[in-house]
């Protein structure tokens, strides 16, 4: 995991192909605990859900996931609540996954 979170995230520009299924499944050995879904068009995105003892805890730890997206210029979907934060990570410019959606993954693991 520590080699993907020492990696900055790449900007896309939509000019590469997204990771087709053995890749994305190489990449996901070197992070913790994410899946990997698709959507209704068959794009693959990562998701996780982390757990927390109250409101606070989870707002504090999405203020820091923020601080990474914004510094990685490279922003997840995120949904929060009372006790819990779930994660979606997909490059939107490819319809799918690419390196720094796992380099993101990483560093939000580190959080």
């Amino acid at each position: 995991m520590s080699e993907l979170a020492n990696k900055k995230c790449v900007p896309c520009e939509g000019n590469i192909p997204p990771f087709d299924k053995e890749e994305i499944h190489k990449y996901l050995k070197k992070v913790d605990g994410w899946d990997v879904k698709s959507n209704n068009e068959g794009n693959y995105f990562l998701i996780k859900e982390f757990s927390f003892k109250n409101f606070q805890d989870s707002q504090n730890f999405v203020n820091k996931v923020g601080v990474i997206a914004e510094t990685e210029n490279h922003h997840p979907d995120i949904s929060f609540g009372w006790g819990y934060c779930k994660i979606k990570i997909f490059t939107h410019a490819i319809k799918g996954l690419a390196e720094s959606d796992f380099v993101l993954a990483a560093k939000i693991d580190k959080v």
